[in-house]
């Protein structure tokens, strides 16, 4: 059984569509233009007059996994996700299951045509092949052109790192998620060499999400236990990735509003699991955005972005060994981070050889879900000469949104909300990617890092294989040294925050065995497939 979408005036008529064997797309009265999902505007000419249009129900594979890993207890592994682009529009995609062929017989190109399945009152669109091939539909990736800077004075210039605070981090630690957040903020308290009393702000992500494992709570629990007094606060999830906390922080400094935010994130997924909890249930059914995945078994971003990784492979003839190396390399740095909570030796054949998850990853190509928390103390400049230790400053931010947030409909070459905000960020400053001694760039798996490597402009698109020389070029020692805390490949999962701080680390000289000779200049990603955020950090 699938799970059900809840069907709504808005998309029932697409999930009933199949009644009748047709498949049907959003189609704009006045300029033609094909919309899905489905929206209430044509994002072409902003007419609201459209219609439930017929198709060929012919489309071309644009992307692919072979999931391994059995996310629901009614899909039993293996099975295909595909992002099918539409001949009518080809960017205009679904997500669904290739059936009707072997697995290892998918392929980008792959011609397809649809047929449903029944189930309730529900027609899934799912599609299998008609023997043909056709050209990538995708076409290459392209660096994007931001809006520049509005004025010579950037804001990053009012605001300093002056603190940096972690928990323990570990595995199923059974501490409430509360606790650790605690131990994190009163250490960058104290990093910071200020009070409880002279913190006058608070920023987190995503704010108060239950039963999932990945939030303390938002800003209300840890107001309530430190008894603060803020002038402003900051929780939610729409924002630039995991760093925007920083960066709101940053804003909410340099209006005046405050002097210290104490911004922190915590996970527990870990311990979350290991307990069974759930969430809030429902109707039982599937609403919002994971409507157009879950049906189809796409219950995890290793789905999503294997299958990007799946695209690239096709298109630049890179193949798993790239990804190999930065678990590798992770690995490798890990061993010195006695934070870490992978520190064994990995080899190659280790890593080719791991329990496949969803083509192209295996078990070592995804972070690890753990238990910590980390804080980082955001001050008024004009402390930093008074602070006990160094102060660290943000050279620029990227944020700006360029390309299509979903993640089927819009970049299928990289992760996707990775290309606009690291070309956001050269608009900013004066420095450029040679510039960059050590870079931290997010590893939810290992095709995020090679996405932020080559969006940063460290080398062009679809060159990562050959640029990382084997590995060399990102080790301790390399040209660009990367993550040298382990990522959250091998150090654990701290959705972000743990990049912010290896980076303060790195600039101050504290790293120990893994520091970076003469670290003067760090780059942070934090997040991408959700809105990202990306900071260059500076002594």
């Amino acid at each position: 059984m699938r799970p059900l979408p809840e069907l709504t005036p808005n998309n029932d008529w697409y999930w009933t569509s199949g009644e009748d064997g047709q498949l049907r797309i959003q189609r704009c009265d006045d300029c033609a233009t094909y919309v899905h999902p489905p929206a209430p505007i044509c994002p072409a000419c902003r007419s609201r007059n459209w219609t439930a249009t017929p198709v060929s129900g012919v489309g071309t594979v644009a992307g692919f996994t072979v999931n391994s890993h059995q996310w629901l207890p009614s899909m039993e592994p293996p099975y295909v996700i595909a992002v099918v682009s539409l001949a009518e529009d080809p960017e205009v995609r679904i997500t669904s299951n290739i059936t009707g062929c072997d697995s290892g017989d998918v392929h980008v190109g792959q011609e397809v045509r649809v047929r449903f399945e029944h189930q309730d009152d529900v027609w899934f669109p799912l599609f299998e092949p008609t023997g043909a091939t056709n050209d990538n539909p995708i076409p290459p990736a392209q660096r994007l052109t931001p809006r520049p800077p509005l004025a010579a004075d950037r804001f990053e210039e009012r605001s300093v790192i002056s603190g940096i605070g972690r928990s323990r981090l570990g595995r199923r630690l059974m501490v409430d998620p509360l606790s650790l957040t605690i131990d994190a903020c009163t250490a960058a308290v104290a990093d910071a060499g200020l009070t409880l009393d002279d913190i006058d702000g608070l920023s987190t992500y995503p704010g108060g999400v239950s039963g999932t494992g990945i939030s303390e709570g938002g800003v209300t629990p840890v107001e309530e236990a430190l008894r603060l007094k803020p002038t402003w606060i900051n929780g939610g999830g729409d924002i630039p990735g995991p760093g925007g906390a920083v960066i709101a922080a940053m804003l909410a400094v340099a209006g005046g509003l405050c002097r210290h935010v104490l911004c922190y994130r915590t996970v527990w997924e870990a311990t979350h699991a290991a307990l069974g909890l759930r969430g809030a249930g429902g109707s039982g059914r599937v609403g919002g955005w994971m409507q157009w995945r879950a049906p189809y078994g796409a219950m995890s971003a290793g789905n999503w972005i294997g299958m990007n990784a799946n695209q690239y492979f096709h298109r630049y003839g890179a193949d798993r060994e790239m990804l190999g190396l930065i678990a590798l390399n992770a690995r490798a740095n890990a061993a010195r981070n006695p934070n870490a909570i992978y520190r064994d030796p990995m080899t190659m054949d280790d890593y080719m050889n791991a329990r496949p998850i969803t083509s192209p990853f295996g078990l070592y190509d995804c972070d690890v879900p753990c238990d910590g928390a980390i804080a980082v103390v955001v001050s008024n400049a004009d402390v930093a000469g008074d602070l006990p230790k160094q102060a660290i400053r943000i050279d620029a931010v990227g944020t700006q949104i360029i390309e299509r947030v979903s993640w089927d409909e819009g970049t299928l070459t990289h992760e996707p909300q990775v290309l606009g905000q690291a070309a956001h960020l050269w608009t900013r400053t004066d420095l450029t990617p040679a510039d960059v001694d050590v870079a931290l760039v997010y590893d939810g798996f290992t095709f995020n890092a090679i996405s932020w490597i080559e969006a940063l402009g460290f080398c062009e698109f679809g060159e990562a294989q050959a640029w990382l020389d084997g590995g060399k070029r990102i080790a301790l020692d390399g040209q660009v040294p990367v993550n040298p805390h382990g990522g959250q490949l091998s150090e654990g999962r701290t959705h972000g925050f743990g990049f912010i701080y290896e980076a303060v680390a790195q600039l101050r000289g504290e790293a120990a065995d893994r520091q970076v000779a003469d670290a003067k200049t760090a780059v942070v990603t934090t997040g991408g497939g959700t809105p990202s955020g990306v900071l260059l950090l500076r002594t």
